[in-house]
C-alpha cells in the first residue's frame, strides 16, 4: 500500500500507478455531479463549459446557501455541507463521462460495477472511495466553490470545487482490473458457504 497526494490535473500514467488499497489525496480541483447532471449531459445532449480533463467528479448534490458574488464567493454560493451519495445508480455513466469528458477519477460511496471497472481499466481510470457520513469533514476539504454550470439543476447542477488536502481517500477500484467490492463479494461468499456446511445446510 502507497499513499499519493495528487494535484488535478492528473495523468493517465499517474492514474495507473495506483492499485488498490492505496490512499489518495486530491489537491486543487474537484467536481460535483450527480444523477440529475449526468442525465442532462448523456442522455439529453447538454455540454458543460468546463473542461473536466484528467478530472476527479464527486457524487453529491450539495447543500448550499446563495450569497452575493464576492471574492469568497465567486459563484454566488456558500457551501454549507456538501457530502456523498452512493455512486450505484451511477454506473452507466462513468464510461461517457471518462471517454467524452476525459474524467480520470470518481469519488463516491459504496463503490461501481463491471462496466465501470472495464472502463477503468481500458482507459485508465480509478474509483475513490470515502465513507458515508464524514460531510461535515468533507466540507472542510471544500475552500471554495470557484464555479457552477448548469444550475437550473440545483442542487445537482455541475459544481467547480477548491480543494485542500482531500483525503485520504481509499482507492477502491483500480485501472488493473483489481476491486475491492468484488474481494469483499467473493470473501463473504465462501464464509457463506462455510457457515452453511457447518449447519448442515445444502446452498
Amino acid at each position: 500500500m502507497a499513499h499519493y497526494e495528487l494535484s488535478m490535473p492528473v495523468t493517465e500514467e499517474q492514474v495507473r500507478k495506483l492499485r488498490v488499497n492505496d490512499t489518495v489525496t486530491l489537491q486543487d480541483t474537484l467536481f460535483g455531479i450527480r444523477d440529475a447532471t449526468q442525465i442532462h449531459m448523456f442522455d439529453r445532449g447538454r455540454k458543460t463549459k468546463f473542461d473536466l480533463s484528467g478530472h476527479a467528479v464527486i457524487h453529491t448534490a450539495p447543500n448550499v446557501r446563495k450569497v452575493p458574488v464576492s471574492k469568497e464567493f465567486p459563484a454566488g454560493y456558500q457551501p454549507v455541507c456538501i457530502g456523498t451519495t452512493t455512486s450505484d445508480r451511477m454506473e452507466r455513466f462513468t464510461r461517457p463521462l471518462m471517454q467524452q469528458n476525459g474524467v480520470r477519477f470518481v469519488v463516491g460511496k459504496g463503490g461501481l460495477r463491471e462496466d465501470s471497472l472495464a472502463a477503468f481499466k481500458e482507459l485508465g481510470g480509478a474509483y475513490l472511495a470515502i465513507i458515508g457520513g464524514t460531510a461535515a469533514l468533507e466540507t472542510i476539504w471544500i475552500e471554495q466553490i470557484e464555479d457552477v454550470d448548469l444550475d437550473d439543476l440545483n442542487p445537482e447542477s455541475l459544481w467547480r470545487f477548491k480543494i485542500r488536502n482531500f483525503g485520504p481517500l481509499l482507492v477502491g477500484m483500480d485501472s488493473h482490473g483489481g476491486s475491492l467490492y468484488e474481494e469483499v463479494r467473493h470473501h463473504a461468499a465462501d464464509q457463506r458457504q462455510r457457515v452453511l456446511e457447518l449447519l448442515g445446510v445444502k446452498a
